[in-house]
């Protein structure tokens, strides 16, 4: 696969992903599947926005729909592409970005089939 560097290397789904964590701006996204390296995004995972009181909103500037990456943004893709089958429990998103986040691996047996 070609190395993430811009907007337009990204899978539709990631595209969106971005865009909620860009529009959160602080706070988490929790419980986030994640089914052959793609995140999945019905239903929606559940997001907490952080709120500080006294302090100004940060604004998000975007002048393009396609754009490149930060590494941070780079490197959540990757991990998560890298993922057969798991749960974002928790993804802490700062300024916009992908700070730090728990993730549960699933090892599938019987070949992928429960029970």
């Amino acid at each position: 696969m070609n190395p993430l560097t811009s907007t337009r290397d990204l899978l539709a789904s990631e595209r969106r992903f971005l865009t909620a964590m860009m529009e959160l701006g602080f706070g988490r996204f929790e419980f986030v599947r994640i089914e052959r390296g793609e995140l999945v995004l019905a239903p929606w995972p559940t997001s907490v926005r952080g709120v500080k009181f006294g302090s100004e909103e940060p604004a998000v500037h975007r002048t393009s729909d396609e754009f490149e990456l930060k590494r941070q943004v780079v490197e959540f893709f990757e991990y998560v592409r890298s993922v057969e089958v798991g749960e974002i429990r928790c993804l802490e998103i700062r300024h916009g970005r992908p700070f730090s986040m728990e993730v549960e691996h699933r090892h599938e047996t019987n070949g992928g089939r429960r029970g």
